[in-house]
Formats: structure tokens, C-alpha cells, sequence
């Protein structure tokens, strides 16, 4: 007695290839978005390549290790400069969403914990290396962790039929790496010009940490998508303006060498600190009682 064949195409939990395929065929992927986002993928593979070649017995340890941070901070300009292209383009899809949390895990969550863990927590613990690989596996999980919760809610169908948010909730991933890799470029930098450093790299575990925690936390951080290069100043001296923007933009070229260890750490700490400043004021704010006018007050 034969054995009757059941055809896929009867099967209700089972997909037809051609439906896959056409399901396939309706993903929209934008060329120069996902060229960006391509971008801070390779710089963040350039600099977890740069950091496994870096021998801490070497001399060229320190300039392994700053092109290693150069990539990571360059990952953070393709991270910023691939949502504004999709947004100015109208080309904004999941696919572009997915494929950049993606990247940002590998630049901004591989690479700076991988960092830290070679030229801090691997020396440390050397006689126990578990140690230093669950610290820095605790900023990869919780970067992974901000990422899923940030696609989920961009996902879910209400979030859609909102206004969008000018907040991040949660401190971003390439600013949390950015600050890691910009304090260790200070570091450098200040050890490079014979001050004596001590033990100040062992405070990049703790910030780290720390970071850790602030990306999956609830705190509103200021997002920028608002800003767009279209807009028009309103101000009359706006061209004084330009012009003193363009020669600061141009003194920080010439004199990156001695400016850029110092201002881009301090920028990317100003920005934490906001975010914490906000959120206590705005805490503060909700508990205080509303003020209540005096019965023997005059009467305006």
C-alpha cells in the first residue's frame, strides 16, 4: 500500500520556497545607507583586527593600539552618517534598522570590550582570565541588550503612529564606545608626552561597567535627528556664525594631534553627564508639590 504524499503547499506551518524567495524579493535595501552602515562594519573588523596583532611586549604596542581606536571612532561617524543619509533620502526601512545593529555590535560592542580586556583585564587577571572575560563580556551583553530593545520598539506597530522621539532611552552604543575609546586615546596621548600615567588605565574596567549599565538603563539621552543641514539659521549674523564655526572646525584639523585626545573625551563625557543631570532634575521636578499661593497674598 502506497503512502500518500502530503505536498508542502498543504502543509498550514510549512513555507513554499517561492514564497520565500518573494518575501525576499520584497526586502527594500537602500544602496548608500547600507554602504555607510558597510562602512562602520569594516572599520569595526579593521580594529578587532588591529587589537588581536597588538603585542603588549612590543614597542609599537601604543601605535597598534591608537590605529585600533582611530577605526573605532571612524565606525562612529559611518553609525552617524548612515541614518541621516537614509533619513534625508526618505529611505529609512527594517533592513537598514537590522543591519545596523548589527554592525554596532561587532564596532562599538566586540571591539571596545575586546580592547579593555587586552591592555587592562587580560594583564590583571592573568592567573585567572575568567575574571577578565566575564567584566568585559558584561558591556558586550548589555550593548546586544540596548540594541534589542531599541529594534523592538521601533518595530512595534504603536511606536509608528507617534511623532518621532528626539531621546534615546538608554546611553547609545557608539557614544558609550566612543567615550572608551577616546579616554584610552588621552591615555596614550598623555603617556606619549613622558607624563607619568600610574594606574589610570585601570579605571577603564569601571567606566566600562558603569556603561554598561547606563545603556540599558532608562535614561533620555538627546538624539539629534532632529537637526537637519536644511534648516535655515534665523539669526542675522549667521554668516559670523558659520565663519567662526568653520575656523573651529579647521583649528581642530591643524591641531588634532594636541586637541583631539582632550576634546573628543570631554565631549563624550558632557554628553553622559547631560543625560544624568536631566534625568535627576527632571525626578526632582516630579516630586517636588506644586507651589500654592499664600491666602494673604495680594491679588494681582
Amino acid at each position: 500500500m502506497k503512502e500518500k504524499q502530503i505536498k508542502p503547499e498543504n502543509l498550514p506551518h510549512t513555507q513554499r520556497p517561492e514564497d520565500e524567495v518573494n518575501e525576499n524579493k520584497g526586502v527594500k535595501i537602500y544602496f548608500l545607507p547600507s554602504l555607510m552602515t558597510a562602512g562602520n562594519l569594516f572599520c569595526g573588523f579593521l580594529a578587532l583586527t588591529k587589537i588581536v596583532e597588538a603585542d603588549i611586549t612590543s614597542h609599537s604596542f601604543s601605535s597598534v593600539i591608537y590605529q585600533a581606536l582611530l577605526f573605532i571612532l571612524l565606525a562612529c561617524i559611518f553609525d552617524a552618517l548612515d541614518g541621516r543619509v537614509a533619513r534625508m533620502g526618505g529611505e529609512e526601512s527594517p533592513f537598514g534598522r537590522e543591519f545596523d545593529s548589527l554592525a554596532d555590535l561587532i564596532s562599538f560592542g566586540a571591539a571596545p570590550a575586546f580592547l579593555v580586556h587586552r591592555i587592562v583585564l587580560e594583564p590583571v587577571f592573568e592567573d585567572i582570565p575568567e575574571i577578565g572575560w566575564f567584566v568585559a563580556s558584561i558591556y558586550l551583553v548589555c550593548g546586544a541588550l540596548r540594541l534589542a530593545r531599541f529594534n523592538c520598539v521601533a518595530a512595534s506597530p504603536t511606536h509608528n503612529q507617534k511623532p518621532p522621539s528626539r531621546d534615546f532611552v538608554g546611553f547609545p552604543i557608539p557614544a558609550a564606545a566612543g567615550l572608551v575609546a577616546s579616554l584610552t586615546l588621552f591615555m596614550l596621548w598623555y603617556q606619549d608626552k613622558e607624563f607619568v600615567v600610574g594606574n589610570w588605565r585601570y579605571t577603564l574596567p569601571f567606566i566600562m561597567v558603569f556603561l554598561s549599565y547606563m545603556m540599558v538603563s532608562n535614561v533620555r539621552y538627546p538624539s539629534f535627528k532632529h537637526l537637519s543641514l536644511k534648516t535655515r539659521p534665523r539669526s542675522r549674523n549667521s554668516f559670523a556664525w558659520i565663519v567662526i564655526a568653520a575656523l573651529g572646525i579647521g583649528g581642530c584639523i591643524v591641531m588634532r594631534a594636541y586637541v583631539l585626545p582632550i576634546l573628543l573625551p570631554a565631549a563624550f563625557f558632557i554628553y553622559l553627564a547631560y543625560g544624568l543631570v536631566r534625568f535627576f532634575w527632571d525626578n526632582k521636578a516630579k516630586k517636588s508639590p506644586p507651589e500654592t499661593p499664600s491666602p494673604n497674598a495680594p491679588q494681582g
